[in-house]
């Protein structure tokens, strides 16, 4: 009996130097009712226009989505100290009654 492949990998060059890679494994979906999903990681790179090299790397899959890293994202600015204050105290508290409507 053979038994079924289960990942794929691909990579590229361009000529303008644009480069890609990803490697996916099957596997099976967390949902109740779904099937098989693909867990994909790669990344690529290239030169900006100005001149700075991009690099990204990746995951994705049905848990978590698709999850990027690389130096040229945004990140959220930091919380200010008063609210991450409020927000640690709020996680201390107990969950509220349930309402009756």
């Amino acid at each position: 009996m053979h038994e079924k492949r289960r990942n794929a990998t691909c990579l590229f060059i361009t000529e303008n130097g644009i480069k890609a890679e990803e490697a996916g494994t099957l596997k099976k979906a967390s949902g109740p009712d779904a099937g098989d999903v693909i867990v994909a990681q790669g990344g690529f790179s290239y030169t900006a226009p100005d001149g700075t090299v991009i690099n990204l790397n990746y995951i994705a899959d049905d848990d978590n989505g698709f999850k990027p890293e690389g130096a040229h994202l945004p990140t959220p600015p930091p919380i200010p100290p008063a609210i991450q204050k409020a927000l640690d105290y709020l996680a201390t508290l107990p969950p509220p009654p349930p309402s009756r409507a």
